[in-house]
């Protein structure tokens, strides 16, 4: 008798993701899916990237820190099995901003719960 080996564990929370596609669970242009988060990336987004380290699970400082929130990114996207590079994330972060830092934030939410 053999028994089955296991080689992905299941996570809390990730009912709707995207995790066997490699992709993001929401596009970048998609704000109006969480409006806080939103709100919050238009009227104050240190604030937001702050937030979203803290939820994360790293020092809430990482979001005022020059390139933190492009390692933090990289970072996420290796975590969660989502493709592309690492100058992929700088230019995300750099040209997109906040949509690209509101899209973390609902990522988080939604695979965390």
């Amino acid at each position: 008798m053999s028994n089955p080996v296991i080689t992905q564990q299941l996570r809390a929370g990730s009912h709707g993701t995207n995790i066997k596609t490699g992709e993001w669970s929401t596009g970048l242009n998609s704000c109006c899916s969480d409006i806080s988060v939103c709100a919050l990336g238009a009227f104050c987004p240190m604030v937001l990237s702050c937030y979203t380290a803290d939820k994360y699970g790293e020092n809430c400082c990482l979001g005022c820190v020059p390139g933190g929130m492009t390692a933090m990114r990289t970072h996420m996207r290796m975590t969660y099995g989502i493709q592309g590079t690492v100058c992929n994330d700088a230019l995300m972060i750099c040209c997109c901003g906040f949509l690209e830092v509101c899209r973390m934030a609902r990522e988080i939410r939604i695979r965390n719960g």
